[in-house]
């Protein structure tokens, strides 16, 4: 399906997908680009299709951030929060803050600990788990999800090993699960605008995959709303269900919407003031559609707001990530709601849309 679809068009797509068609990108593209009262009808679809494949449950997982540091090597274009190390706004916690944030996490009976960092110039693979070993240390049991594959590649150039040395590395230190961060558009002509520095497409599918072939679960993301096209956010999306095929190592869907807010794409004129409602809407529930092996579509509550997030809960999104306590990272770009959410707050969101709220582990096993 080219341009726009008629209401037969549409329909037939919408029905067949709830009947197994694995939906095409061309057919992606053609709903992403939609822009009138049919953008319901898709929404609908995809409630449909998470009703019948997760059914009436939402989930969370009980996290918390500790950052790192804000030093960065890549300085993309569309981060609010790295910082080169000559800033006066750069920070490297040391392992005392670092371990009393750890022990911050333990007191609040978390399930996992999010270590967030910029791609630091002068880390290396020891270092990397160095530190994962002081949430080890400091609260045995708790799932470590950590790292991305733009920084596993580095740790492989600082330290003259391969990525996949560096990934059981990591593991033998305690890596539980691994980010599927670093990923924003997987397509590389957007890639060379957003992020230059960062890993090409095919560099970061890779190390996913290595990373899925020693056990190791992750999870995909998308951010979407600069530069790239609609075309572009179907092709990302292809990628991540080739990969799932292969694999099986994804555990959801983390679609992140751009926040333009300090970033350089934007005071540059070079992407629009982030993603639209309309944007967040269809690409959420076309997620849902395109992705036909990953079970579970998160929603950014820091990124979207807690009213807009529950409408997304009904776009298809099954999934309301972490309690969180701190998000830095979009904060400094202008999320105004990215501190806390608590469990007694998702449950009001969720019942109010006739549905139920579980805890989970960040593997997505019930609790």
């Amino acid at each position: 399906m080219n341009g726009d679809p008629n209401n037969t068009q549409l329909k037939t797509l919408l029905s067949d997908t709830l009947e197994g068609h694995r939906m095409t990108v061309d057919e992606a593209t053609s709903l992403l680009k939609l822009n009138d009262r049919r953008i319901f009808d898709v929404c609908d679809a995809a409630d449909e299709l998470r009703e019948r494949k997760v059914g009436d449950t939402v989930t969370y997982v009980r996290n918390q951030n500790v950052h790192v540091t804000n030093i960065c090597k890549n300085l993309c274009r569309f981060c609010a929060f790295g910082r080169p190390d000559s800033s006066p706004q750069a920070y490297l916690r040391s392992e005392e803050q670092i371990r009393e944030g750890i022990r911050l996490a333990k007191e609040r009976n978390v399930t996992e600990i999010c270590l967030l960092s910029g791609v630091n110039p002068d880390f290396d693979a020891r270092r990397y788990a160095q530190i994962i070993g002081w949430v080890h240390d400091e609260f045995p049991g708790v799932d470590i999800h950590t790292m991305s594959p733009d920084e596993i590649r580095h740790c492989a150039d600082k330290s003259g090993i391969s990525t996949k040395e560096v990934i059981q590395m990591m593991i033998d230190a305690g890596l539980g699960t691994l980010q599927g961060t670093g990923a924003e558009i997987l397509v590389d002509e957007v890639r060379d605008v957003i992020c230059p520095v960062k890993v090409k497409t095919a560099e970061w599918s890779r190390i996913i995959r290595e990373a899925h072939s020693l056990g190791l679960k992750s999870t995909s993301t998308i951010m979407y709303g600069s530069v790239e096209s609609e075309r572009d956010r179907a092709e990302h999306l292809n990628v991540l269900r080739g990969i799932q095929d292969e694999t099986h190592g994804f555990t959801e869907l983390v679609p992140l919407p751009y926040l333009h807010t300090n970033t350089e794409l934007y005071e540059k004129g070079l992407a629009p003031a982030g993603a639209t409602g309309r944007n967040d809407l269809l690409f959420c529930a076309v997620s849902r559609l395109f992705l036909d092996n990953i079970d579970n579509i998160q929603v950014s509550w820091g990124k979207l707001g807690k009213k807009f997030s529950q409408m997304l809960l009904l776009s298809g999104a099954n999934d309301l990530g972490g309690t969180m306590f701190t998000d830095e990272v979009t904060q400094d770009a202008g999320g105004n709601e990215a501190d806390y959410l608590s469990p007694a707050e998702m449950e009001r969101l969720t019942v109010d849309i006739g549905r139920k709220l579980r805890q989970r582990t960040t593997d997505y096993r019930l609790l």
